[in-house]
């Protein structure tokens, strides 16, 4: 059953990618499917796509109006080398970015630093300033494609080069989209490539809740990630447990 009123007018707002999608079958699949008795409760509990309490969705028309992003997680080396890979998977398909930083990176040593002794580039590109992150980018317009960068206890250093790189290369904060991880709990828990002690590291991550509200509204503040955990030794249940917790 279709769902007019303000889900009609948002759908309006994402044209969906073709006229009639179908089973393998043939049968038509509609937008939406809502009970046949609907009443308020349901409405108020699992409500339409695009709609608070978003339980069927972030979107309205969700995938029939924009595809999911597609992205590798890649870098390594130097951002020269890493800058060829983004260049090479966007020019081959890829429709986002994922960006791995190096060890030395994530909690917060320059690549000269005694601590970073033979982890520079090892499992992601190294980023030491401002400069590395311009030419991570060159050539590749950040207010046209969306970003994921892996990244925790450092978050709100690499974000705000991020943006300063997107403003030279004139787009404003407002128009970008993304994600950084910035989950530093599991930090603690199971990774340990965190920079500050738990509290303080817990401010920044409402500062830049905060921050990107006000500034960086279309970019995604957190991204909860539990497989560390599992890595590090837990059971399923442990696993799933923390995460939610976090």
């Amino acid at each position: 059953k279709w769902k007019a009123g303000s889900y009609g007018k948002a759908v309006a707002k994402f044209p969906e990618r073709k006229q009639r999608f179908k089973t393998s079958y043939g049968e038509t699949v509609e937008p939406l499917y809502i009970p046949e008795n609907e009443d308020e409760k349901y409405l108020e509990t699992r409500g339409v796509p695009g709609e608070y309490p978003f339980t069927r969705g972030v979107q309205p028309t969700m995938y029939r109006g924009r595809f999911w992003t597609m992205r590798q997680y890649a870098g390594f080396g130097t951002a020269e080398e890493s800058n060829k890979r983004y260049k090479y998977l966007l020019g081959n398909g890829q429709t986002g970015l994922s960006v791995a930083f190096d060890l030395p990176t994530q909690i917060g040593y320059d690549s000269d630093h005694p601590m970073s002794d033979g982890e520079v580039g090892k499992v992601g590109v190294a980023i030491d300033s401002l400069k590395d992150m311009e030419i991570l980018f060159d050539g590749i317009p950040l207010g046209d494609v969306s970003t994921s960068m892996t990244i925790n206890g450092t978050a709100s250093v690499l974000l705000s080069m991020y943006i300063a790189v997107a403003e030279k290369q004139g787009f404003s904060a407002d128009k970008l989209t993304g994600t950084i991880q910035n989950d530093i709990l599991k930090e603690y828990i199971a990774r340990g490539t965190y920079r500050f002690p738990p509290k303080p590291s817990m401010r920044l991550i409402t500062d830049i809740f905060a921050f990107c509200a006000q500034n960086v509204p279309k970019w995604n503040t957190i991204s909860i990630s539990g497989y560390h955990i599992r890595e590090a030794g837990s059971n399923a249940g442990q696993e799933d447990a923390f995460t939610l917790a976090d």
